[in-house]
């Protein structure tokens, strides 16, 4: 399994969600991320899951998904092939 990001320590502090990210630490304000993420409970903000692959955070108990390359505004563009004449 391809490992894209190193994700530990994501946790809540007022509006901000704070996670670690490839060995750095990273801080983000909620309400600019997710309207369901800044409307949600404690509870069901903290029951998240991280993927295996690094990929991306899941929160089951709202259906939300954020992935860490957007987090991190990574943009992926298809690739060209190239034509041989």
């Amino acid at each position: 399994m391809k490992k894209y990001h190193d994700v530990s320590d994501l946790r809540f502090d007022g509006k901000f969600m704070m996670l670690i990210i490839d060995g750095q630490q990273k801080r983000f304000n909620v309400s600019e991320l997710s309207t369901v993420l800044a409307e949600a409970s404690d509870r069901e903000r903290t029951t998240f899951e991280i993927s295996p692959s690094g990929y991306g955070i899941h929160w089951p108990l709202l259906d939300e998904d954020i992935s860490i390359d957007g987090l991190l505004g990574i943009v992926h563009t298809p690739q060209t092939r190239m034509q041989v004449v």
